[in-house]
């Protein structure tokens, strides 16, 4: 369906794929409105300003069109407002003539220089599976409270508590907010935690093929949390103002200038190359490893280095053999961090509503205690239900999982 037809989507195919939208000018009005699911960002119609850069968007005209059909379209240099998505122009053009907004995608659009590079196009596609926050709030409450409902009243800022309590805690077990980033280790083997972090879900070093090798949490050492300089007897040296006075890590300077080489037989230079027989003798690099073959441990029986999380500088750190390698750190926000993020998969909407619900009835007093229960029961049965759905698990990979245990092994 080209046009929108009364129904959830509000998008024609072109504001959608392209990021564009056309206008055809009556000579009368120099206004368009936009209706994109992305506001327009204004900052300035000047393009040697530096607020031009703000603009989320390029404007394109074709002025003088003959028998209804576009000439070519350039970049519209005159002066222009935009207000609650509405671009006013600032001199009324003449009939027909053609402009189109074009929001900026990765590959520039189709008008002009086509230089409207960006990634607000981008952000928008698969938005139909998601419901904003604030749409959840709204529906909640048309739909859960007023007259001759389980919830006669109650204040749209207590529903919005509890919605953004319920999105936190369906983004750590259910809706896998995970996000990623692809980063260079440095040289001194540590990176700054993300901003929206919460916790890690994996991180990789990434080879020359692209494929992912899975960097593993170690406890061979750790991180202090606090490293007070002590004088000779061991007590903690303070400052003129009484605060202990903190010094450089000695575990992690030799955690950093190890030889990872020497920690087990299976550790090698990440060519896969095994160092040592591992069984106690004094190999062609020496026998110093850790665990030997009899010891082995599998968390350090393999070779691709190690990390810790340093909560100390809030940093993660890693082990020598990582320096200068490609990682892709994948962890979990709470769906909180920006506005963009406070959206809820439409997989677990029903969910959400069950939690809100139960936890305004729950924190009121003189509840009958049998309607708290049977909404704990729907919220959880809901709950499973969501985590059901967004499992994502299909049919035809249970098969390909079924054929491929039914392999015979031959010797």
């Amino acid at each position: 369906m080209a046009i929108p037809n009364n129904g959830l989507i509000t998008e024609t195919n072109a504001q959608y794929y392209a990021g564009s939208q056309t206008f055809i000018t009556d000579g009368a009005s120099g206004s368009f409105t936009a209706t994109f699911d992305t506001d327009l960002t204004f900052g300035s119609s000047d393009s040697t300003a530096a607020g031009y850069n703000l603009n989320n968007f390029r404007l394109y005209a074709s002025q003088g069109a003959t028998a209804g059909t576009p000439g070519t379209f350039t970049e519209y240099t005159g002066t222009f407002t935009v207000s609650n998505n509405v671009l006013t122009l600032g001199v009324v053009p003449p009939a027909d003539d053609w402009f189109v907004i074009q929001l900026l995608t990765q590959y520039g659009g189709e008008y002009g220089d086509r230089d409207a590079f960006g990634d607000i196009v981008e952000d928008n596609y698969g938005g139909y599976a998601y419901t904003s926050l604030q749409d959840v709030i709204t529906n909640f409450m048309v739909g859960y409270v007023g007259a001759g409902k389980l919830i006669p009243s109650v204040k749209t800022t207590d529903v919005m508590f509890f919605a953004k309590r319920g999105l936190q805690e369906f983004s750590y077990d259910t809706l896998k907010s995970i996000r990623s980033q692809e980063l260079n280790i440095p040289v001194n083997l540590s990176i700054p935690l993300p901003q929206d972090y919460v916790n890690y879900v994996n991180v990789s070093w990434i080879d020359g093929q692209g494929i992912k090798h899975i960097i593993y949490p170690t406890t061979l050492t750790t991180n202090p949390y606090e490293i007070p300089a002590q004088d000779a007897q061991g007590i903690a040296i303070q400052d003129n103002i009484g605060e202990n006075i903190d010094t450089t890590s000695i575990t992690e300077e030799r955690w950093a200038t190890n030889n990872l080489e020497q920690i087990n037989a299976a550790q090698s230079n990440l060519t896969g190359m095994l160092l040592s027989d591992g069984l106690g003798y004094g190999g062609m690099y020496g026998d110093n490893y850790f665990g030997q073959r009899y010891g082995l441990q599998p968390e350090t029986a393999q070779v691709n280095g190690w990390f810790t999380i340093n909560e100390r500088n809030g940093k993660m750190s890693f082990s020598s053999d990582l320096a200068d390698k490609l990682i892709v750190l994948e962890y979990i926000s709470d769906g909180l961090g920006y506005d963009a993020d406070m959206k809820i998969p439409k997989l677990a909407e029903e969910a959400l509503y069950a939690h809100i619900s139960h936890a305004i009835l729950a924190t009121r007093i003189n509840q009958p205690e049998y309607v708290i229960q049977r909404l704990r029961r729907e919220k959880s049965a809901k709950l499973r239900n969501a985590k059901i759905r967004l499992s994502n698990i299909k049919l035809n990979e249970f098969v390909q999982i079924a054929r491929g245990k039914s392999k015979w092994i031959k010797y």
